[in-house]
């Protein structure tokens, strides 16, 4: 009551009247704004490699990290209390001389000159100004020093101090306070100055810390003023002395010591500050924040889920391999360096979880200028996952694939005969180069090889065109279609998703690959294969576990059957032809990449694929264990014909880096087809 008259009279506009004041004062609890009855987390959120040690980067508003009082000093809970507000412990909220003081000093300079702010108040106050509920102005209004904001600053301050205890208070402050340095909370601090825990502060590192409270920018001796973090620990340390807290000959002892300052930087925040050393890591950083963005666990829109990692103290331990991401970056490099306008982006991924284990480019992901205003080496471009902005290349013959797995999910045998000519007169409309009398008629690469009777076997091995898109024709191209979406491919550019749905029966040209896609998705389609059938979305994560502990299914992966296991292994037993093995049944007779087999010295399939005009060359391969994919492009020229004399090193920067990846990992055969769907003995014409 005493409280109220006092700021009726002296600090508010006179038509508030203390009748106002005496009720605001004695307000509920619960009416009090939800972020001061229950606190949010507010904690960093750190994002690791697989091996759950090695730090990617932190996502972060604010560096700070939560503990509890019992992990604080009981020498740095009595510094704050020194340096801050003597009379915590006996005040109910406001301390009422302060208050008094300020008022005489205030009314005599016409403005607010002192604040009299007690610890609980101060708490309200850090609250207030971080509080998203709130909006912009209401966060600027809760520091803006007016009678009526301190009038809110005591109502809530008593309300706190009625319902929660006195060490609750401390804890929250201690948590919640700026102690300079870019260090949000104590333990952040602790680290921050003298790299170690809270906990084991010592009576100078305390003192130190508590006097930085008053003006973190200033007298933090990082990137502050030295002499004046010694003058204000002096500080500290008399108040401590004048407490009886401490001695004046242990406060004196304790200012003759230097700083002995241990600096740990804060980490790194967000992906462009991936650690240097590791500067390749921010394209699978970033590939993981777009997972992020579009998982409505964790918000129900992409603006609340970006809140909630840079607040939420999640450890996230993820997917990436950094031993096969240091191998897929060797070998991505060894085709185009950096400087080089043409690239290899290459992804790895597991077979059977779907997880993406390496994302390579001879980029740097960083948002620093670029010399003679190219496009590269610096981008933030997703040109490994693709994104909103980037749709990916064009993977030639690769989507050979997808016709395949719905032609044998149809019921045609691995046997299926056709004789393949070049060009090869279609049903639909031509709309390219590839027209005969306004019909689409795609030749083959080299009629020579490639002519003939062919099945799928050699059809594959030899990647010949018209097989393909007559086989797409017998079963309907929407079915090819539909079975790429099934296992993850996107169609991520206006006409790609045009000609996948209202214009899908224009599109025979779709199993040659002329649809846009990224290593990624592409790895992780053949990846389906390698698990016999089991479709798993690409998945950047390990494990989530939040700040309390509990560990989230998020992190696990979910894997449906995209087609039989007999359809995969089929598919699989052709998929061996281009590398330059042979097939259970025999039949493989010619591959377009058929020293793989060789630097794999292993069961292995896959296939190549060229895009019209030599713009990208594709390969992807899999092992029962591993699956990855690369496209040579020049993600800023689509007019560059990369794919002239460079598959060679395509395929083997791909196959180079599965040697790598499944070095240690035992030797795994491939699953033999049905002889029913091998269909021997009864070719389909």
């Amino acid at each position: 009551m005493l409280v109220g008259l006092i700021l009726a009279c002296a600090m508010l506009p006179a038509a508030l009247g203390a009748g106002y004041v005496l009720q605001a004062t004695y307000e509920s609890y619960d009416r009090l704004p939800q972020n001061l009855r229950t606190p949010p987390p507010a904690q960093t959120s750190y994002l690791y490699a697989n091996d759950g040690k090695t730090l990617i980067t932190a996502f972060y508003e604010e560096y700070r990290t939560d503990v509890k009082l019992a992990d604080i000093a009981p020498v740095m809970q009595k510094a704050i209390v020194a340096a801050e507000d003597r009379s915590f412990y006996e005040h109910g909220g406001v301390d009422l001389k302060g208050v008094l003081r300020a008022l005489v000093a205030n009314r005599g300079s016409g403005r607010v000159t002192q604040g009299a702010s007690t610890l609980t108040m101060q708490y309200v106050r850090n609250v207030l100004k971080t509080d998203v509920t709130l909006t912009e102005e209401q966060r600027r209004l809760a520091t803006v020093e007016t009678p009526e904001r301190k009038v809110q600053e005591i109502r809530y301050a008593l309300q706190l101090e009625r319902k929660l205890s006195k060490q609750e208070i401390l804890n929250r402050y201690l948590n919640i306070t700026y102690f300079g340095a870019g260090a949000y909370g104590i333990e952040s601090a602790s680290q921050t100055y003298f790299s170690k825990p809270a906990k084991e502060l010592t009576l100078p590192e305390a003192a130190m810390i508590a006097g930085i409270v008053q003006s973190p920018e200033v007298d933090n001796p990082i990137d502050g003023n030295r002499n004046l973090a010694l003058s204000r620990r002096a500080y500290v340390l008399d108040a401590l002395a004048g407490m009886k807290v401490i001695t004046h000959a242990a406060a004196e002892k304790a200012k003759a010591q230097p700083l002995n300052l241990r600096p740990t930087p804060a980490p790194p925040n967000k992906c462009v500050n991936v650690t240097p050393e590791h500067n390749d890591w921010g394209f699978f950083c970033d590939y993981f924040h777009q997972w992020w963005r579009t998982q409505q666990a964790f918000g129900a829109s992409s603006a609340l889920r970006e809140r909630n990692l840079k607040r939420g103290g999640y450890r996230i331990v993820s997917s990436l391999d950094p031993g096969i991401q240091t191998s897929a970056m060797r070998e991505s490099l060894a085709v185009y360096p950096y400087g080089n306008p043409r690239s290899l982006p290459l992804a790895v991924v597991q077979p059977g979880t779907g997880r993406v284990l390496a994302m390579a480019v001879n980029r740097y992901y960083s948002l620093a200028p670029n010399p003679d205003n190219a496009p590269y080496p610096n981008t933030v471009n997703q040109f490994v996952g693709g994104d909103d902005n980037l749709a990916g290349y064009q993977a030639g013959s690769t989507f050979k694939m997808f016709t395949m797995l719905a032609a044998l999910d149809d019921g045609k045998p691995l046997s299926t005969l056709f004789n393949a000519p070049s060009p090869l007169v279609t049903h639909w409309p031509g709309g390219g180069g590839a027209v005969c009398g306004g019909r689409y008629c795609p030749p083959n690469a080299n009629p020579g090889w490639m002519n003939g009777p062919r099945t799928m076997w050699d059809g594959f091995g030899r990647s010949v065109n018209t097989y393909w898109v007559w086989l797409e024709e017998q079963i309907g191209v929407e079915k090819a279609v539909a079975m790429a979406k099934k296992i993850g491919i996107q169609f991520r550019t206006p006409l790609d998703a045009e000609l996948a749905g209202p214009r899908i029966n224009e599109w025979g040209a779709f199993t040659l690959g002329v649809s846009q896609t990224t290593p990624v998705d592409l790895a992780n389609a053949y990846a389906t294969v390698a698990a016999e059938g089991m479709y798993c979305p690409a998945l950047p994560v390990l494990s989530i576990t939040t700040s309390d502990g509990r560990s989230l299914p998020q992190g696990t992966p979910s894997c449906q059957r995209a087609f039989s296991e007999d359809v995969a292994r089929a598919a699989t037993d052709a998929a061996r032809c281009p590398i330059g093995q042979q097939s259970f049944y025999g039949k493989c007779n010619g591959g377009t990449a058929d020293n793989i087999s060789a630097v794999l010295g292993r069961p292995v399939a896959g296939k190549t694929g060229t895009s019209d005009g030599a713009s990208t060359e594709s390969f992807a391969a899999f092992t029962p264990q591993i699956a990855a994919a690369a496209t040579a492009v020049n993600p800023d020229n689509p007019n560059d014909a990369v794919g002239d004399g460079v598959s060679g090193s395509v395929n083997l920067a791909v196959a180079n880096t599965m040697v790598d990846a499944l070095r240690n990992q035992p030797v795994r055969d491939f699953n033999r087809p049905s002889a029913a769907i091998a269909g021997l003995g009864t070719p389909t014409q």
